[in-house]
């Protein structure tokens, strides 16, 4: 957590520090966005100090809700982390700014390269690929991370659809693999550098890394909330939390929320890149990094 806490990227110089500072606290998986886009574009336009922290999103909203660190804006992806500030009296409202879908990405630099490609191609089951003799595969923490999460519903998904029983077991291990886990903002830099060989991946995150990837059907990836009571609601899956206590998980939208917090230092910045977000110039740099048009409507 302290790690967590340490994380903030900031993109100012050392000239503009008397400016207000505008802290914005958002799922890893959105780094590229934000701190080549979305960050020097409020920078610009707010005449503020933009300082960006990304890791897990249900890690991150219960250090906002302990108040253990503070931002104006927090960025979600799925309604769970945002629900989690709702609860605390963080938040009142927060609205869909993006949305996006399940994808496995690969390392060109893999020795099973050909093979993805080929999965990607579909001329071979990705699963089969992701099976293979040494195959390394990388996730988030499900206990910290939606994204984490969600690559486990996507497995258990993937079993029903294509009637591989076990393939969730066969492809992940124990729901928490400690071989397999690593923080969301280093998950894509470890498959850019060769580190792993493949890994689970938001669209618009590895699009973002200019990193190869495999599509998934709508009935995996998660990204079509008319799927939801249908299908996705199939998945569900216990863990056990850090009290020590089990929660029975289910599927949520891939949709990004954002919501500025009621302890918000400056709240008047936070709305601003709210307003960006959700403005033409906004959804022109969201589209550019991969993400998709936000869907369903404001989160309460």
């Amino acid at each position: 957590m302290a790690a967590v806490a340490a994380c903030f990227t900031l993109l100012a110089p050392a000239a503009q520090a008397a400016e207000p500072v505008l802290k914005v606290a958002y799922a890893g998986s959105m780094g590229a966005l934000m701190d080549k886009a979305l960050g020097p574009a409020i920078q610009q336009q707010a005449h503020v100090q933009y300082q960006g922290q990304g890791a897990g999103a249900y890690g991150l909203a219960r250090l906002l809700a302990a108040k253990q660190i503070s931002a104006d804006v927090f960025v979600s992806i799925t309604p769970g982390p945002m629900q989690v500030l709702q609860k605390a009296g963080l938040v009142d409202v927060a609205v869909p700014v993006a949305s996006t879908q399940m994808v496995i990405a690969y390392s060109p630099q893999s020795r099973y390269a050909k093979d993805f490609e080929a999965a990607a191609a579909g001329r071979m089951p990705w699963y089969e690929v992701l099976q293979k003799p040494g195959v390394k595969f990388g996730r988030t923490d499900p206990k910290t991370d939606p994204q984490g999460r969600n690559i486990v519903f996507a497995m258990l998904l993937a079993q029903t659809y294509y009637k591989q029983p076990g393939l969730a077991k066969a492809i992940l291990g124990p729901v928490v693999n400690p071989a397999q886990i690593f923080a969301e903002p280093s998950l894509l830099s470890r498959l850019e550098s060769g580190q792993i060989d493949a890994s689970s991946g938001y669209l618009s995150a590895v699009i973002s890394h200019k990193l190869p990837y495999i599509r998934l059907p709508n009935e995996i990836n998660l990204s079509d909330p008319n799927l939801a009571a249908t299908w996705y609601d199939k998945a569900h899956f216990g863990i056990t939390q850090p009290d020590g206590k089990t929660e029975t998980l289910s599927t949520q939208p891939l949709v990004f929320y954002a919501a500025v917090l009621k302890n918000a230092p400056n709240p008047k910045a936070g709305e601003a890149f709210i307003k960006l977000m959700r403005s033409p110039q906004g959804q022109a740099m969201f589209k550019r990094y991969g993400y998709s048009e936000p869907k369903g409507g404001d989160l309460r």
